[in-house]
């Protein structure tokens, strides 16, 4: 049995934790199946229960399981605490450099420290401070135009803090980026998917970039090299265990199938000789300006490159599988939060998979434009119809509801597709807006949005956003200088 301490010095003066009274001896009922998996908690993690009074499982990811303790500590006052429980599965060297992550980085300029660690066996928990914070889904729609600014700019902060470490955190999104609209806090988590940049200072996060080199499941992603890569239960894409599909064997009989139609007929055994690339021409692409995958495409041998992240917040380079990502895809992550806070509409990009998410983003940003953007980090996008590029100022205000939505304001995608968090505040529907009732309900609506300042957003905030979700990487502005755009000018001080 081990206990491990993490540095907490820096971490003690944030008063990110709630403090709380004595706590009472009355608890809101636990659902069974969570107050087992705290009981299995306290049986693989015995220590924890000398320190720890568990009340609720708060979170649950692929790789891990956020609980919330709390203990008292020398002042007398208990404490709330978050206590995330990794799966015993994790690579050691991931689970080291999500620690040091956390202990390096951590505990200021708005990213989340660590006040202990505790390991027994295969199990590890890391204690953190509890930020009391509300669901961005239930939010979203109800914040104000300067709520909105203060949530970016604090956000653009932590990443500025992070990447000056080499920390590309892979996974930014609302649910990792906790808010407090009480108290004005905030506090970027979960680095349990971060990754370094080639001069990152975070040593573990140099071992993984070494590792990934041969083991993919360090990041929790399959080998698509590796002959043997459906037989290896470790190998994970996604964080689910990746078994052999019909489709994948069908595919590929079909390429073999194909192949051999390619090859001429074979003469006598002793004429048999290596055959030159001219005998054996690559096969065409037979899908080009269709709205389909023909089975050759199917069939390639696919490229290998990070994919960690959430669907939605994958940037252009991370869905075509471009080998080298940096801290842009967390830019581009941040422009994905951005979009969804001046529309109002979260998720704003749900995909079924990395070809459909291009497509979204091609709605948006333009096909014409993905293409050319793909083609400067060496990748090859095709789109069988043209989607002309949005301006982002109509549509936001149209999606919220401080514009009024034509025919021509909003692609079918959009008026087909609406989220049920803009029902409380839309004013695009055609059919509500023919009654009496609804031109009232419109005027109070926009009555509200006016008294949250989203009838007078700023052009330099669109402009900022224009510059997050910029197709090419190479191009994308930076945390840092996205703390000096002109929309945070009278926030440069804090």
């Amino acid at each position: 049995m081990e206990a491990a301490p993490c540095q907490t010095s820096s971490v003690k003066g944030l008063e990110h934790g709630t403090r709380e009274k004595e706590h009472s001896t009355v608890t809101r009922k636990v659902p069974r199946d969570v107050q087992m998996d705290i009981e299995y908690l306290y049986e693989v993690v015995p220590q924890l229960s000398r320190v720890f009074r568990i009340t609720d499982k708060i979170g649950e990811g692929t790789f891990s399981s956020v609980y919330l303790g709390e203990a008292q500590i020398t002042s007398g006052e208990r404490e709330k605490f978050a206590l995330k429980h990794l799966i015993p599965t994790s690579h050691p060297v991931r689970i080291a450099a999500e620690l040091q992550c956390l202990t390096v980085a951590g505990g200021k300029e708005n990213v989340m420290g660590v006040t202990y660690c505790f390991r027994k066996d295969h199990h590890v928990v890391i204690v953190m401070p509890y930020v009391e914070h509300q669901a961005f889904v239930d939010i979203v729609g109800t914040l104000s135009y300067e709520e909105v600014r203060q949530y970016i700019y604090h956000l653009l902060k932590a990443l500025k803090h992070i990447h000056k470490f080499g920390i590309i955190h892979r996974d930014i999104k609302p649910t990792n980026f906790l808010y407090n609209r009480r108290e004005n806090k905030y506090a970027l988590v979960d680095f349990g998917l971060a990754q370094g940049t080639p001069d990152t200072q975070i040593q573990l996060l140099k071992e993984l970039l070494g590792l990934s080199k041969t083991s993919r499941s360090v990041f929790g992603e399959r080998n698509l090299n590796s002959i043997n890569h459906a037989k290896n239960p470790s190998d994970k894409i996604e964080g689910h265990l990746v078994k052999p599909s019909k489709a994948d064997d069908i595919s590929a009989r079909k390429l073999a199938s194909t192949k051999r139609r390619a090859v001429p007929s074979r003469g006598p055994a002793a004429s048999q000789k290596p055959k030159s690339a001219a005998l054996n021409p690559p096969l065409t692409c037979n899908c080009y300006m269709s709205d389909r995958i023909c089975n050759i495409c199917l069939s390639r041998k696919q490229q290998v490159a990070p994919r960690a992240g959430t669907p939605g917040f994958r940037a252009p380079e991370v869905l075509t599988k471009c080998p080298n990502q940096g801290t842009a895809i967390d830019m581009w992550s941040a422009g994905v939060i951005l979009l969804s806070l001046l529309s109002g509409r979260y998720p704003f990009f749900k995909a079924s998979d990395d070809l459909v998410a291009l497509t979204q983003i091609m709605t948006i940003r333009g096909s014409r434009e993905t293409m050319q953007a793909a083609g400067k980090f060496g990748k090859a996008v095709m789109c069988s119809r043209e989607l002309p590029r949005l301006d982002l100022r109509i549509l936001c205000e149209t999606l919220r509801g401080v514009r009024p939505c034509g025919e021509d304001s909003l692609p079918a995608e959009f008026r087909a597709s609406r989220h049920p968090a803009d029902a409380k505040q839309d004013l695009t529907d055609p059919a509500a807006t023919q009654s009496s009732q609804s031109r009232t309900d419109t005027s109070k609506s926009t009555g509200r949005l006016q008294d949250r300042g989203w009838d007078s957003v700023p052009d330099d905030m669109y402009d900022l956003l224009d510059k997050l979700l910029d197709l090419n990487p190479e191009t994308r502005i930076t945390a840092d200088e996205a703390l000096q755009h002109p929309v945070f000018k009278d926030l440069s001080d804090e």
